[in-house]
């Protein structure tokens, strides 16, 4: 069965072309949030077709009041009012479209083409809450490059994580990387490769990795010798670097999976190998929540789209044989 990926930004026009996109090629069922006035008129001024798309308006929505009593329960540890509840579902799209996740309407969200990430985010962080054993949301983008896709992790959530939570950043982008069928060879980044320098950013990513290394082995899901850090960019992606800083490494010089020690670097390195080689990222791709929910640049084409909503119905699919 196609999974239901629900839109909430219909009244965005690139919204509905790629809706309209992902229907018709059958990539997943799509589920538009909006007024259907202005989604059916941004249809005819793009001469798109909406043949098979579910249109869904908060303000006239049949099962309103259920929904309502469903987030008011999931909230109720918070003192959320039925008042208070109405309110954020007919106001706010992305509450709307998480609580349908909620209540098993939809499989997975994809948002922020006209909001923020923390507004795409904090409904489900409210809602859907951390998937079992997650206590950190990441993200990861699939940086298509002419030698290959790499995983780069985390460049849109985390600000300044600490060894555990870079830890988890990697163990979870290296399991997103074996649900879209990469094999992983994580690669923890720095400043310096192994011991040739020192400094408070280079010991949480030594800690990082080696509580990664124990995860992995723990978990069984992955070899920890295939995941290494400290480690430079080009010492993890250039052998021939690789066999000058790292020789006896299974990581260097081969790494598809690279994880950055903050935000700052990490949104900017994305950003940088975009630009510079003119590839597309995919993303970012959310993970550690117990249902996808991706989030969207507010610069995102119509293929960005379409490619998010591709890779949320993936890792939906992925949840459901999981379970």
């Amino acid at each position: 069965l196609q999974k239901k990926i629900v839109l909430p930004e219909g009244a965005d026009p690139r919204v509905v072309e790629a809706a309209s996109i992902l229907v018709k090629r059958k990539l997943c069922d799509v589920i538009l949030i909006g007024d259907p006035d202005i989604i059916r008129d941004n249809a005819e001024k793009l001469r798109v077709s909406l043949e098979g798309v579910t249109i869904c308006d908060p303000q006239n929505y049949e099962r309103f009041d259920e929904m309502v009593g469903s987030f008011v329960e999931a909230r109720k540890s918070k003192g959320l009012t039925s008042l208070e509840a109405t309110n954020f579902l007919h106001q706010d799209v992305n509450y709307f479209g998480t609580m349908m996740m909620h209540m098993g309407l939809a499989d997975g969200m994809v948002s922020g083409a006209m909001h923020s990430s923390a507004n795409t985010i904090r409904p489900a962080l409210q809602i859907l809450k951390t998937a079992p054993g997650a206590s950190v949301v990441s993200s990861i983008f699939f940086m298509l490059l002419e030698d290959g896709v790499k995983v780069f992790g985390d460049c849109a959530i985390n600000v300044a994580p600490n060894a555990e939570e870079l830890s988890e950043i990697a163990i979870a982008s290296a399991k997103t990387s074996l649900q879209f069928g990469i094999e992983p060879r994580v690669a923890l980044l720095s400043y310096a490769t192994g011991d040739s320098n020192s400094g408070d950013l280079i010991d949480t990513v030594i800690q990082a990795t080696a509580l990664a290394k124990e995860k992995a082995e723990r978990e069984g899901f992955l070899n920890p010798d295939l995941i290494e850090g400290p480690l430079q960019f080009d010492a993890a992606v250039d052998p021939a670097v690789a066999a000058v800083k790292a020789k006896d490494s299974l990581v260097a010089g081969r790494a598809n999976c690279l994880i950055f020690p903050d935000l700052n670097a990490g949104n900017n390195g994305y950003k940088a190998v975009q630009q510079a080689s003119k590839t597309i990222a995919v993303g970012p791709v959310l993970q550690g929540l117990k249902m996808p929910v991706n989030d969207l640049s507010r610069g995102a084409t119509v293929d960005d789209i379409v490619n998010t909503a591709v890779a949320t119905a993936l890792q939906a699919a992925d949840s459901d044989v999981q379970e």
